[in-house]
């Protein structure tokens, strides 16, 4: 088969309108991802609170709506009573879930502050470890309601009068984990999260909930982990989580670029399950995904088998990205757009330095990893109408999947904007790809512009001292020949071709 591509969208054949808060990330009491990360009085950028102004522009510059917080397995040992207060009297704990000691200086209402200033929405989750409904219904209490009470009157007098109106709570974390403090059954977690969330909703009725889903797609009890929770607590919940990270440990990167597919086939297993729910339920309601963390998670490993225990914020999780990771985040992100009907709400895990887009130097600079670009370009152009993509393409078998197609395309259509954006990666290797784009239904059309990202070295990365060794250009080929798009993919690449109406 000769190597060519079609893709053909049509405006009125729609999946669904993109949430925004699909374009979340995460900050978790994890490595240097506060302290060092978003959080490091006394660095030439840190502002009075003692975030690092360096950090909040790259963030900016990504346009991330909510960001999920404190946690991660870090959440499911932790009291949040103790990250509120005078820093001075704040408590040193031992931090289980990590092996690290948590000075408690960055809490609560300084990532309330932070995420004004990065002009994000928090996502807070509560510990379902080791604590409980009355714990989370005084979280909710101290954060949320306006004064005359105990907790509310406590936050008034740490300096925060109004309350910070946190719309979006998560139920715990990966509770089917063996690894998770406090793991729990199925059934065991269901009633929890149920009990949790009820009182929730009676301190704040306008709050949104995610309850846990299972933590990947090989846990041993995915689906019925989310059948018997959903069973349990569906009337009270909004939304249940995905988890999934992918890693090219055996050097397969044909095989690595097509795990997308098996992030495709989570996606639609935990649709069918919520659906299977609501007819035993009899329920009118549709429940909806939040993807609270994705990424590619594999290359620190080894580093992080070396960390010597209970100390402050060291170097954990460190994943130095390259340009092929790049490229899966960028299906990754395809993926979810594709099911845009359904996924509201996800995570790229997570935001500075632990396997992140964004990573820092203690006390000196700031810079974009590989995967920052396909992120930043998802979040910046991918806000609309998402299209059904309908897709001709030669294929490839890879160890793990059959018929993998060597484009991987979707196409947004922002209609306030007049802008059609096509995201598409080509994953063949060693070959350019050419794409035809029937845009008949658009009429006219110009293009404003086609970013691409390549690298003739897969494992190409971004460092400190060279930021920009990997970084996109807008000198893509595409252009307009009628009522089509004609382009050729670079081998891989990440493109976006950006379509004015």
């Amino acid at each position: 088969m000769s190597l060519k591509a079609k893709m053909i969208i049509e405006k009125d054949f729609t999946i669904g309108e993109v949430d925004k808060r699909v374009f979340g990330s995460f900050v978790e009491h994890l490595g240097r991802a506060v302290y060092g990360g978003i959080y490091e009085p006394g660095h030439p950028s840190a502002d009075e609170q003692g975030f690092r102004g360096d950090v909040l522009e790259l963030v900016k510059g990504i346009d991330v709506p909510i960001v999920r917080y404190p946690g991660g397995n870090f959440v499911s040992g932790y009291n949040w009573e103790d990250g509120v207060g005078p820093a001075e009297l704040r408590p040193k704990r031992l931090e289980l879930a990590w092996r690290t000691i948590e000075p408690n200086l960055f809490g609560l209402n300084e990532f309330v502050d932070w995420c004004r200033k990065a002009n994000t929405a928090p996502m807070m989750a509560i510990n379902l470890g080791t604590r409980g409904p009355n714990e989370a219904r005084q979280l909710v209490e101290y954060a949320n309601h306006p004064s005359g009470t105990q907790l509310s009157d406590l936050r008034i007098s740490h300096g925060y009068k109004q309350p910070h109106q946190i719309k979006t709570w998560c139920l715990g974390n990966e509770m089917d984990g063996p690894w998770q403090i406090g793991a729990k059954t199925a059934a065991e977690y269901g009633r929890i999260a149920a009990e949790s969330a009820k009182v929730m909703k009676w301190v704040d009725p306008s709050i949104e909930l995610v309850a846990c889903g299972s933590s990947n797609l090989t846990m041993a009890t995915f689906p019925e982990w989310e059948r018997t929770v959903l069973d349990l607590c569906y009337n009270e919940v909004d939304y249940i989580s995905l988890h999934q990270y992918y890693g090219n440990r055996d050097k397969d990167t044909s095989n690595f670029l097509a795990q997308s597919m098996g992030m495709d086939s989570f996606i639609n297993t935990v649709i069918s399950t919520c659906d299977y729910v609501q007819a035993t339920k009899r329920s009118k309601k549709r429940m909806n995904l939040s993807f609270d963390e994705w990424n590619v998670w594999y290359h620190s490993n080894e580093a992080d088998s070396r960390i010597e225990p209970w100390s402050v914020a060291p170097p954990q999780l460190e994943d130095v990205y390259n340009h092929e990771d790049a490229l899966l985040v960028g299906s990754m992100l395809i993926s979810m757009l594709k099911r845009a009907d359904r996924v509201k709400m996800a995570c790229l895990a997570q935001l500075v330095n632990v396997i992140a887009p964004i990573m820092t130097a203690n006390g000196g600079g700031a810079w974009k990893q590989t995967i920052y670009y396909p992120y930043m370009h998802a979040s910046v152009f991918g806000r609309g109408t998402v299209l059904v993509p309908l897709i001709q393409s030669p294929k490839y078998d890879a160890k793990d999947y059959t018929d993998v197609p060597y484009l991987d395309a979707v196409a947004v259509h922002n209609a306030e904007a007049g802008e059609v954006t096509v995201f598409a990666v080509n994953r063949h290797l060693s070959e350019a790809l050419p794409l035809e784009i029937d845009l008949r239904s658009f009429g006219t059309f110009r293009i404003l512009e086609h970013i691409v990202m390549e690298s003739d070295d897969l494992k190409a990365a971004n460092t400190l001292d060279s930021p920009n060794r990997v970084s996109p250009h807008s000198q893509g080929s595409a252009i307009v020949e009628g009522s089509t798009v004609q382009a050729a993919l670079g081998k891989a690449s990440w493109n976006v071709i950006r379509i004015k109406l």
